[in-house]
């Protein structure tokens, strides 16, 4: 159960908290650009390995008519030879026959065994023919298949070239995004910083002389028992005198800070290593974000709009001091309020 008593601590650091927000806001923003910049990147390497697969399988086509051609072009050439060897064996065969006719001493036996080769070989010479020209609808046939191929790769490449221009372009702007982004940024946390300051001063001023409410970096801490009884999420008679004074701040502030900041005052609960098991808090967690709530509930109350809060409870998991004396835990039970972006 929170309670706790003793002499004012030494406050911690005035600026590392705003410095560690400003930091995290950054990095949101960045890890956001990556992960666009690695989605752009995922689908264009997987359109690009799709091109790069078509032309692989298209060359090897082209790999396999080039040897079919080749075979095909050695048949003829083959066929060509056979053709001129058969022509010159037949015009031989026909300048034997005509001796043969012409001599006395042919007879007609040496004349038709000289015909029949003669048809024999005009056979062959025939069917020599018929091959080598089917070798040539071959070939021709292998060219243009190869020429339809060659077609196919060069608009393949246009459409790659396409592509890795529109990924180029696509990274230009996710840059420029990005740059504008930072400043955009950079400016709105300058311009929260300026507001912050002017908030923090108007607080200092509704609650000068209050030892137990305090500016700690870029938090307004309230010592628990400023605002609540001990054990309890209902705020004391004290507690809602301090809080008029903060709505009131709040109210001005957001009359003050331009309606293109998206800003928040986070109201955070905290308690001591205590714990604490009863019906309405089973433990520091619950006790911690009920107050947070309680006060969240009473400035909307008193008229802040409820898109400007937040509220979180962090139980006794986030101390200023990790000492165990009573001193210490008192400072841990407190209730903070910080404003940021959202």
């Amino acid at each position: 159960m929170a309670h706790g008593r003793g002499r004012r601590g030494a406050e911690y650091s005035e600026f590392w908290p705003g410095y560690v927000d400003v930091l995290s806001t950054l990095l949101l923003v960045m890890t956001f650009l990556m992960s666009i910049f690695m989605l752009a990147q995922f689908f264009a390497t997987q359109e690009v390995t799709g091109k790069d697969t078509a032309l692989k399988r298209l060359n090897l086509q082209i790999a396999e008519l080039t040897n079919l051609l080749s075979l095909e072009k050695g048949r003829t050439k083959q066929a060509e030879d056979e053709l001129a060897a058969l022509q010159a064996t037949l015009a031989s065969l026909q300048e034997e026959n005509q001796k043969l006719s012409g001599s006395a001493l042919s007879g007609d036996e040496a004349a038709k065994l000289a015909q029949g080769k003669i048809v024999s070989l005009t056979e062959d010479l025939e069917n020599q023919k018929d091959i080598s020209s089917e070798a040539l609808a071959k070939i021709d046939l292998l060219n243009q298949q190869i020429l339809a191929l060659r077609r196919q790769i060069a608009a393949l490449n246009d459409a790659l070239e396409a592509s890795e221009a529109k990924d180029r372009q696509s990274q230009d702007r996710i840059k420029d995004l990005g740059e504008r982004l930072n400043a955009a940024l950079a400016r709105q946390v300058q311009e929260l910083k300026r507001y912050r300051s002017d908030f923090f001063g108007r607080l200092r001023e509704l609650l000068a002389g209050r030892k137990d409410i305090r500016v700690v970096g870029d938090r307004f801490v309230f010592q628990s028992e400023v605002l609540f009884p001990s054990g309890s999420a209902d705020m004391s008679v004290e507690g809602l005198a301090a809080m008029d004074q903060l709505a009131s701040a709040i109210k001005e502030l957001e009359r003050q800070i331009p309606s293109e900041i998206d800003w928040a005052l986070q109201v955070d609960g905290h308690t001591d290593i205590q714990p604490i098991a009863t019906a309405q808090f089973p433990s520091n967690w619950e006790l911690s974000t009920a107050r947070a709530i309680s006060v969240v509930r009473y400035l909307v109350s008193r008229g802040v709009s409820p898109k400007r809060l937040v509220a979180a409870g962090y139980g006794e998991f986030a101390p200023i001091e990790t000492s165990q004396d009573l001193e210490s835990m008192r400072k841990n039970r407190r209730i903070e309020l910080k404003l940021t972006n959202r």
